[in-house]
């Protein structure tokens, strides 16, 4: 059952996939509905799920109904057919995803540590915690300031 946000308690599980690169406006009707259909048909399940910054992927699963084994490869599977059909990454949660201005960019951590020595970034750059686990987490800290984050000791 897709349940609203509000409606999640805050220990309930958040999963997070960041996109590649941005969805393009017309993809973002077909990817709502394709994800809308999965959350539908994810038996047994209370679920809430957002694109985000048209970006991110991010479901929260209620903390009464947390997924099994089958379930959580059910719901991967599914990610990767997102992949393949919109030619995206979404699985690599290694990447540092940050604010530059009104965009999100990713970059590999080496490319992340050249932005800091070229000041290109800062410790107040707002990056995102794609390893967070609860919807508390999602809503408190998955984004902060690079120096408040796991990235701060690359400033120092």
């Amino acid at each position: 059952m897709i349940l609203s946000l509000e409606g999640m308690g805050p220990e309930s599980k958040v999963y997070i996939f960041p996109s590649s690169r941005k969805f393009y406006r017309d993809e973002l009707p077909v990817l709502n509905k394709k994800i809308l259909n999965f959350c539908e048909e994810f038996k047994g399940v209370d679920i809430f799920f957002e694109i985000r910054y048209g970006r991110f992927l991010v479901f929260v699963v209620s903390e009464g109904t947390s997924l099994d084994l089958d379930q959580h490869n059910e719901l991967i599977a599914f990610i990767q057919g997102l992949e393949e059909g919109f030619k995206l990454v979404l699985l690599d949660k290694v990447n540092v995803s940050f604010k530059q201005g009104e965009y999100i960019q990713m970059k590999e951590i080496p490319e992340f540590k050249k932005l800091i020595k070229n000041r290109g970034v800062s410790p107040k750059t707002v990056v995102f915690d794609h390893m967070i686990n609860t919807k508390y987490e999602y809503e408190n800290v998955w984004e902060l300031p690079a120096g408040q984050s796991w990235l701060s000791h690359f400033f120092n």
